[in-house]
């Protein structure tokens, strides 16, 4: 498959290093050796546009959980770039890494990671109080109104619903005006309706505060939030869809033949080269 740059939804020219929050160039990340071997990402490239909502799907083993840890910088990636911003994660060290999560990035998983015996809004601010810093007081305030949870901030985790919790981890990671924030299935342990609002709060958030996510989901429905779906299949980005729905996604899933590359409708262009 032939390498073309990485482009935006609707773009008509190639942009800039510039227009994106995070990108890669050429990654590989294999697991295992010989019989063992597991090819994780086979030479991707990507860009994630800044202030846009950008959900990873795939099958199974696709690839979609390493390309999003490889991008976080949570993993280390085999061959090829990795950047944040102007960044490359490729050429840090460990303490520089560590630094560049902490003030560059924000995290929202599956399980909620958060500190029992710490009150709501200790958890929002927790990693700040870490790295000393003392959060902006007015974008605190609008993370929270946001989020809903003024009633609920002198409350511990066990003190709220699934729901609440998640967007507790959802205000965390915004308190800090990350560039980017990485979600690996966020309502993937709520309800439909807890989904649904920490889904509808993601999107705001890009809507109204120019966040940037990138989140990792099998959920059609939670897919339809985003601005644009990547679908991956044995380690490669096959397709874009922008502007997805549910009912797009699924179909889309449903397409994908034996070696994994999805069909593609007539007229729908893939914004986001890979390999």
């Amino acid at each position: 498959m032939t390498n073309t740059a990485p482009s935006t939804a609707g773009a008509r020219t190639a942009p800039g290093a510039g227009d994106f929050a995070a990108r890669t160039q050429q990654i590989a990340k294999v697991y295992g050796r010989g019989d063992a071997q597991v090819v994780a990402l086979d030479g991707v490239t990507v860009g994630i546009p800044r202030g846009r909502f950008t959900a990873i799907m795939g099958p199974s083993g696709s690839g979609k959980s390493t390309l999003m840890h490889c991008m976080a910088g949570l993993d280390s990636v085999d061959s090829g770039q990795v950047f944040i911003g102007d960044t490359e994660l490729t050429r840090l060290r460990d303490k520089q890494l560590t630094r560049l999560r902490r003030d560059k990035v924000g995290f929202i998983f599956q399980a909620f990671n958060l500190v029992p015996t710490l009150t709501a809004l200790e958890n929002i601010t927790l990693p700040m109080d870490i790295a000393g810093r003392k959060p902006d007081r007015e974008w605190l305030d609008a993370v929270i109104d946001t989020v809903g949870l003024r009633p609920r901030l002198k409350h511990r985790p066990s003190e709220l619903s699934g729901g609440q919790q998640q967007r507790v981890a959802c205000a965390r990671a915004l308190a800090a005006r990350p560039e980017i924030i990485f979600a690996d299935e966020p309502t993937g342990n709520l309800d439909s309706r807890s989904g649904a609002e920490v889904l509808g709060f993601l999107r705001d958030s890009v809507r109204r505060m120019g966040q940037t996510i990138v989140m990792v989901t099998h959920d059609p429905s939670a897919a339809a939030y985003a601005d644009q779906v990547l679908f991956l299949s044995d380690g490669q980005i096959v397709d874009t869809m922008h502007e997805p729905t549910a009912e797009r996604v699924l179909e889309r899933m449903k397409g994908f033949d034996a070696v994994g590359a999805p069909v593609r409708p007539a007229g729908d262009e893939p914004g986001v080269a890979a390999r």
